[in-house]
């Protein structure tokens, strides 16, 4: 760390360095300088102890270099007279770790799969201190993300969610994200018609496994795409399958019947492990979204859809074959709807032969459409 007379008429000259991030240290006040950082942003920082812990005093440019100083010797003093206690701020890479692990201790499984994907692929700051991550550094990442609405979205709400857990531990005074609020989109009402279904569960078989496999699901059960994603051998039990709370939206258990079409799909995976549909790589699930989606349509080319649009196409085209709203409302999860208030509280009726004589009838009715050339 180069060492220099810090001056107003220093402050000015100071450049960034590409790449780089460099603290100038201040001649006349030990452990007092300037941080710059490689996009320009300067701080004023004091560094003091055996772990060389480093505060950030205030940006340069709001609270004049005299102010700063002051408040650095006032700091200094007290750590030296043993009064108060300098303010402490973890680095990023270490407060993610800490959040991921509560995270693990009371949170879904799905919910902390996303949280340590959005955070480490989107908000990579690595060794900077909570402190010393701003508003801009926030937006700057999100930014990035204006061509996947949802997955903005979602950044948005991991990292504002971390910053809160961040500041009730005292790590950070004020959330960077304090006023940031994500985008509001119109609810999607897309509906496949019968031959844009039966084109896209025609390129799920050629596709195949594993992405091909889960769309053949999402459109032969109606379960969400992360439900189906996570998928477990010892979920299954001969023709119905039990989604445990922990993986579900509403988090309730859920067991809805396979019908032949479905059995005859999950009997061809693979019979590795208990995972139906595990990443490449270790023990983790399938991941591939983004990529196998763009590969998919493709492949597939109508217009726009989504995994999420099958499951709403999947509760059509049961309305249409004269399934009974409620039955169909089961089969999907759904807490709310046509069994509500009291009867919900009361009615414990699983519904499994109504909802395997729907399945029955869904999947007649599919083998039909897709027999069409």
């Amino acid at each position: 760390m180069p060492v220099v007379n810090l001056t107003d008429v220093t402050l000015r000259r100071l450049r960034p360095v590409p790449g780089r991030q460099i603290t100038y240290i201040d001649k006349t006040l030990k452990g007092f300088g300037v941080r710059v950082t490689e996009a320009g942003a300067m701080s004023y920082v004091l560094t003091l102890g055996r772990d060389r812990q480093r505060i950030k005093i205030a940006d340069v440019g709001i609270v004049p270099l005299k102010d700063a100083r002051t408040k650095a010797k006032t700091i200094l003093a007290e750590k030296l007279l043993g009064i108060g206690k300098p303010e402490t701020s973890p680095t990023f890479d270490e407060a993610r770790t800490l959040f991921l692990s509560v995270c693990e201790q009371k949170n879904k499984a799905r919910t902390l799969y996303d949280y340590t994907r959005i955070l480490k692929r989107h908000f990579s700051f690595g060794s900077k201190p909570l402190s010393e991550i701003t508003s801009q550094d926030i937006n700057r990442r999100i930014d990035r993300l204006q061509k996947t609405v949802s997955e903005q979205n979602h950044a948005l709400v991991a990292i504002k969610v971390f910053f809160r857990w961040a500041q009730r531990r005292h790590y950070v005074d004020h959330s960077p994200c304090e006023g940031m609020q994500t985008i509001r989109r119109q609810p999607r009402q897309r509906v496949l018609a019968d031959v844009e279904l039966a084109a896209v569960h025609n390129t799920a078989r050629k596709i195949g496994y594993p992405f091909g496999t889960i769309v053949q699901l999402c459109i032969l059960t109606g379960q969400r795409r992360s439900e189906i994603a996570w998928l477990r051998r010892s979920y299954l039990n001969k023709d119905s399958c039990t989604l445990p709370a922990s993986l579900t939206k509403n988090k309730r258990d859920h067991t809805f019947p396979l019908g032949p079409r479905a059995l005859s799909v999950v009997e061809t995976l693979p019979a590795d492990g208990d995972l139906l549909f595990p990443a490449r790589r270790g023990d983790k699930v399938f991941g591939g979204w983004s990529k196998c989606k763009t590969e998919f349509d493709n492949a597939c080319p109508i217009e726009p859809w989504t995994l999420h649009d099958l499951r709403r196409t999947f509760a059509t085209v049961h309305a249409a074959i004269g399934t009974p709203p409620h039955i169909t409302e089961r089969l999907l999860n759904h807490i709310t709807g046509t069994i509500s208030g009291v009867s919900a509280i009361y009615n414990r009726h699983a519904y499994m032969d109504e909802m395997r004589a729907a399945m029955t009838r869904y999947e007649e009715h599919l083998a039909a459409l897709f027999a069409k050339p």
